[in-house]
């Protein structure tokens, strides 16, 4: 887990390029874009995306979560606990605020058909959630922390052992 600011920096925007890729494939599969959109767009999606999603997991969503999670009355020195507990609130703060990206951008595209905002918003809110939670407990956070302690904090330990 990082310590330093700068490691939660990168931890951050590390666990937003993966949660961003799966995400914004998932999206396009579930609205049936795969296939019928160029690859540019594609990028183009993924870029905006994560541009949008770091700066609310660095400056709203993130410090909001950290606050909660840490706020709570269970043992922190269990790993596990405030593992789940950060993702929970992470996960939760990020799908409601990206999903009103995603209700925004398919209400302009002219692809909302039938339902009011608000049955769009919570049905895409809970769509996202119960493919975003697991996905960050079981594939994307456990990826992003190996990768963090082998390239970040490995480099950090080599580099003070020099």
């Amino acid at each position: 887990m990082p310590i330093t600011k700068k490691e939660d920096f990168y931890f951050g925007l590390m666990m937003c390029a993966g949660m961003v890729v799966f995400m914004t494939f998932y999206n396009l599969f579930t609205r049936g874009l795969i296939g019928t959109i160029s690859l540019k767009e594609i990028l183009a999606q993924l870029i905006l995306v994560f541009f949008i999603a770091s700066l609310l997991e660095l400056f709203i969503v993130g410090p909001v979560a950290k606050k909660i999670a840490f706020s709570l009355p269970y043992d922190k020195s269990k790993k596990a606990f405030v593992i789940v507990s950060l993702a929970f609130f992470m996960v939760s703060g990020m799908v409601l605020f990206m999903s009103l990206y995603g209700l925004g951008n398919a209400y302009f595209s002219g692809s909302l058909v039938g339902e009011s905002l608000l049955e769009s918003y919570l049905s895409l809110v809970l769509k996202n959630f119960v493919f975003a939670f697991p996905l960050q407990l079981i594939i994307v956070g456990p990826l992003v922390r190996y990768l963090f302690v082998t390239f970040v904090k490995g480099k950090r330990i080599s580099g003070a052992l020099s």
